[in-house]
């Protein structure tokens, strides 16, 4: 029996990671709402090739949003309306979370926690350019931990008509490190009424699980732990679906679906194979976490160029695992 009120599952928007390819297969998977890596305002503006396939997806991944980064108000409202028009998503995101430095020193992502008045203003303008289009945006807790302003910028932001939020539980200043803050976020569940989607930490059913009850967070978002098991939101479905335990991905079933991933990829390239395949070696890495012999596997993927050979590795090391590709 589902749990009531059970939460969404989303796939948080990660740069490099999560085209529209892993966005399908997490989809498969049981990820509920998909939003594509961030854009600049003025990628989005100048409707370059590069900024298309950032934004591009495929009907069966809807919901699906796009987000945004910037820091002009009126850049973002103009953007907002440009890939409105572009490629019609279901609603548009907006980044205040993002630590990156190169994204913060242009005054995006996460450096508008510590602007109120700017981030008011950014929201204001792109809620009243977005029209009917929902507007949603993801947050860190705070900029470091003396300057913790979750539920001030919460408040804020429901206020200029956000829809829902997604709060990432660190600072800007603890980027990826040490624990997120899940105390914060079931704070901000508090302060109010739009829905607040939980993210920090959740790399298992039982974890996703636990944080869920505790918040009170209308969905969970799952980040770096899809990237390399996105069978966690598999996991996490079944145990809200009636706490059965999801099977145990075997080395067989991993890489019938790296190799399927592979596949996926080069279509989108559009048969070309060899820049399809570079592009995925930094996912063919993180696939190989937790597999036996990682170590010398990400030694015969760094140079890998093609998807024969991809296969042929596959081969090798099942073989010398005892299992079959």
């Amino acid at each position: 029996m589902a749990a009531q009120n059970a939460p969404l599952l989303f796939l948080a928007p990660m740069a490099g990671v999560t085209n529209t390819v892993f966005r399908r297969l997490c989809k498969n998977l049981g990820a509920d709402v998909l939003t594509t890596e961030f854009v600049s305002a003025e990628g989005i503006l100048h409707r370059n090739e590069r900024t298309r396939r950032y934004i591009e997806f495929q009907p069966d991944e809807r919901p699906v949003g796009v987000q945004l980064f910037g820091a002009s108000p009126e850049r973002l409202a103009e953007a907002a309306k440009a890939v409105i028009d572009w490629v019609g998503p279901d609603f548009i995101d907006l980044n205040f979370g993002c630590p990156v430095n190169k994204v913060v020193s242009r005054n995006g992502g996460s450096s508008l926690l510590k602007d109120c008045p700017l981030l008011k203003k950014v929201a204001a303008s792109v809620v009243s350019a977005a029209g009917p289009v929902p507007v949603t945006a993801k947050i860190r807790i705070g900029w470091d931990s003396k300057t913790i302003n979750a539920t001030e910028t919460a408040r804020i932001l429901e206020g200029e008509g956000i829809k829902r939020l997604a709060v990432h539980g660190r600072t800007k200043e603890q980027g990826y490190t040490g624990q997120a803050d899940w105390a914060v976020i079931s704070a901000v569940v508090s302060a109010v009424r739009i829905p607040v989607i939980g993210n920090g930490d959740l790399d298992s059913a039982t974890i996703a699980l636990a944080r869920w009850k505790e918040s009170g967070a209308a969905g969970l978002m799952i980040g770096r732990a899809a990237m390399n098991h996105p069978w966690i939101f598999r996991e996490i479905r079944m145990a809200l679906d009636g706490g059965a335990s999801a099977p145990v991905v075997g080395l067989r079933e991993k890489w019938d679906f790296i190799l399927h991933h592979a596949e996926l990829e080069i279509a989108w390239w559009n048969g070309v194979e060899e820049p399809a395949i570079k592009s995925m070696r930094s996912r063919l890495m993180s696939y190989t976490r937790g597999l036996p012999g990682g170590a010398r596997l990400r030694e015969s993927l760094q140079h890998l160029d093609s998807l024969a050979r991809l296969r042929e590795i596959a081969e090798e090391h099942s073989s010398a695992h005892n299992e079959c590709a």
